[in-house]
């Protein structure tokens, strides 16, 4: 989607640098929200570890995890996901717009169906070639370090205990409902970023002319917002089969949805909505926006 015409191919190695450089700011920015969500929702289902404490919501949370760890403990795992972060949104944006590039008619347009489909096929690559182990490996740091007696040293010490322990496969837990989550996620927020960019657009009556800032973010938050809601149950049966204890607790990812409604009611799988949301309010707009602005000033760059 850059920010030229609604009609125009995207390059492809445009698209990847811009996306990069998206995600990593998008994710160093938004991640107390991300510490916060999964600190919820790795409490939704299954027993509470020896010395952890349990939470009464995401302000709750916030509070005490920093009166209890210092400040430092909120961006806990931030490498993994900002690292993460920036791989992914570089593979979702290329594969999107090189998907999208494929389905456009002879005018070059792209409908919201078609826009939805290479949203899919962009998030299920993103979450096969990056978004699994960077979340499993991220959700892993923050668990062990609120446990009553963390082992992992770092990023880098984490993964290698992760990865001799469980194999490479232990880094990869969780591999099914993040790929649905991943593949829910892009298809709904890049067709809602589609539709509302292009009733923006229309709004303003200027044709495929490039929208303002803010615009773009309007419509990148008002996405993320869509998505929050309808994706928020994969989301959390995505972090509990990535916990510490998955292995022990759950037979398989239907199993885990199974015994989180079980023990604390349907309502259990929004658990960590309301730092979700702000995250994904924010992400959507940050990520859309400098998605866009480095897009076109690589563009400049390039004629």
């Amino acid at each position: 989607m850059s920010n030229t015409s609604a009609t125009a191919k995207k390059d492809p190695v445009l698209s990847l640098l811009s996306g990069t450089v998206a995600g990593g700011v998008e994710g160093i920015a938004t991640y107390p929200t991300e510490y916060v969500k999964t600190r919820l929702q790795l409490q939704a289902g299954g027993k509470l570890q020896a010395g952890e404490i349990k939470f009464k919501g995401p302000i709750d949370c916030l509070v005490k995890t920093v009166k209890t760890h210092g400040i430092g403990t909120i961006y806990t795992g931030v490498s993994a996901l900002a690292i993460g972060n920036a791989a992914k949104a570089g593979v979702r944006f290329l594969t999107y717009d090189q998907i999208a590039n494929a389905l456009r008619d002879k005018d070059g347009k792209l409908s919201g169906l078609r826009s939805m489909l290479a949203g899919l096929g962009a998030g299920m690559t993103e979450a096969a070639l990056v978004v699994t182990p960077s979340e499993t490996i991220k959700t892993k740091l923050i668990h062990d370090k609120n446990s009553s007696a963390p082992r992992y040293k770092g990023l880098v010490h984490g993964t290698k205990l992760i990865i001799a322990e469980e194999g490479i496969g232990g880094i990869y837990r969780g591999l099914g409902p993040v790929m649905a989550r991943q593949g829910a996620n892009s298809a709904v927020r890049f067709s809602c970023y589609s539709f509302f960019k292009t009733s923006l657009q229309q709004w303003r009556g200027k044709g495929d002319e490039p929208l303002p800032s803010v615009h773009t973010f309007a419509a990148g938050a008002m996405a993320g917002i869509v998505t929050v809601y309808s994706t928020m149950p994969l989301d959390v049966v995505k972090t509990r089969m990535q916990g510490l204890d998955a292995r022990t607790l759950y037979k398989n990812s239907f199993d885990c949805l199974m015994q989180v409604v079980k023990q604390n009611g349907i309502f259990s799988l929004w658990k960590g909505t309301t730092p979700r949301l702000a995250r994904l309010i924010f992400s959507g707009g940050i990520v859309f926006t400098v998605y866009e602005k480095v897009y076109h000033g690589l563009e400049l760059i390039k004629n």
